[in-house]
């Protein structure tokens, strides 16, 4: 099965907590904090894998984690660092943020990408000595990995796009010109996955050419095939656009030109502007009328016509040549760059902006949600004033404070957050 489009949810890994531990030892009074820091959590990183062909593989797995880093422990030990957890993808993979359509990576080349970064250690009480506070009884908890919904959609890196209605000839033509060996019949739609081949020019030089499945009119528009294959024309640098001269599917070549010009157009226009090469394809079998009629339609819409029969390689040697020359002339294949995130989209990543929620329940509690701040009030004693200390600061900073104040609270009104209740004082 060919899958070219998926989403997914990565999750790197938690950093880890720092400890709280005081130092004991025979003979040694008042050994003072040795809480180490946590490790770091391991990030999510995507690879290039030639081997692979397709996104099958996340049609059944839809949820990826890397490991959490090691808590910190006593004698200022810090946690191991979390290993990173690697993700294959077949080249030309495009990833996307999923709620914003961002771009994160353009799997094209083979540098591997970071797309989740995991989360750095929390800080162990050792940390928080100093000559007024010696003996502090919090630490700090790890922080959270980063993570996203994402969507991948794989775009073949071919230099040339075949296009044409189906059963023109494109798989034809693509078995006699490479090594790729597509099922070939004599009937719609034989080819269902697009088909990549390498064409050699000559002993140093070649190019890589893409059989892309029959499109028909409203293609564009989710119609036939079509549809779920024209993203995988939008990095090809050339266009070679296949129709059959002789009309032996009772069609009119000049007519399929048109439709599948206005669906590519429709698709993208950027793609509509490509370079394209015409190849009349079944010459062997069509009238000398049938030919010149459809070489004056070409020609007078500025492009050039070849005329080929992939069945007996009549033309091929010399449609390939001319494609190498117009290939030395255009630019390399499309990548896409990666977009940087909103401030917006930053400071949601950082635990601020809108990541919590406040509502005040029928019996006039103020309930905080937040699932970031569950993770610190593991670590927060809230017997300790020092670490009460740390988690008003974390209450003021991100923006709760504010929010529950512009809410109207009163002092020795009640706060609820996951459970854990106190008085609100100014």
């Amino acid at each position: 099965m060919f899958v070219d489009k998926a989403v997914i949810r990565i999750k790197a890994g938690d950093g880890g907590d720092g400890a709280v531990s005081f130092h004991r030892e025979k003979y040694v009074a008042a050994g003072g904090p040795d809480g180490g820091d946590g490790g770091k959590g391991g990030d999510i990183v995507f690879k290039v894998d030639d081997s692979i062909s397709s996104l099958i593989d996340f049609k059944y797995k839809r949820k990826f984690s890397a490991e959490r880093g090691q808590n910190g422990s006593s004698r200022n030990c810090t946690g191991k660092n979390a290993p990173d957890l690697v993700i294959n993808v077949p080249r030309g993979t495009l990833i996307r943020e999923a709620s914003t359509g961002r771009i994160m990576a353009d799997m094209s080349t083979d540098e591997p990408k970071i797309l989740a970064r995991g989360g750095k250690g929390g800080k162990g009480n050792a940390r928080f000595a100093t000559p007024t506070r010696q003996i502090p009884k919090f630490s700090k908890p790890g922080f959270m990995g980063e993570e996203f919904e994402i969507s991948m959609e794989l775009k073949l890196l071919a230099d040339v796009g075949l296009v044409g209605f189906p059963n023109v000839g494109k798989s034809t033509l693509i078995s006699v010109v490479s090594a790729a060996k597509p099922k070939i019949a004599n009937y719609h739609f034989t080819t269902l996955t697009p088909v990549l081949g390498v064409v050699k020019t000559d002993e140093e030089r070649s190019f890589v050419m893409a059989d892309i499945p029959g499109l028909i009119e409203g293609a564009s528009e989710g119609v036939g095939l079509g549809h779920e294959f024209l993203r995988h024309v939008d990095r090809c640098r050339l266009i070679v656009h296949i129709v059959d001269v002789s009309g032996s599917e009772g069609r009119d070549p000049k007519e399929d030109m048109e439709i599948i010009n206005r669906e590519l157009k429709n698709f993208s226009e950027e793609l509509s502007k490509r370079p394209q090469i015409i190849a009349a394809n079944k010459c062997d079998i069509a009238s000398p009328e049938q030919i010149d009629d459809l070489r004056s339609f070409v020609e007078s819409q500025g492009m050039k016509l070849f005329e080929i029969s992939a069945a007996t390689t009549q033309g091929t040697k010399e449609l390939i040549s001319e494609i190498a020359k117009e290939l030395e002339k255009l630019p390399p294949i499309k990548e896409y760059e990666a977009e940087a995130p909103t401030p917006r989209e930053l400071d949601e990543m950082a635990g601020m902006g809108e990541r919590f929620e406040i509502t005040r329940g029928d019996d006039a509690v103020f309930y905080v949600e937040a699932p970031w701040l569950e993770h610190i009030m593991r670590t927060v004693d809230m017997d300790d004033y020092a670490s009460l200390q740390y988690f008003q600061r974390v209450l003021r900073n991100t923006g709760i404070i504010d929010k529950l104040e512009e809410m109207g609270i009163k002092e020795g009104d009640t706060v609820n957050i996951f459970g854990f209740e106190f008085d609100f004082v100014f």
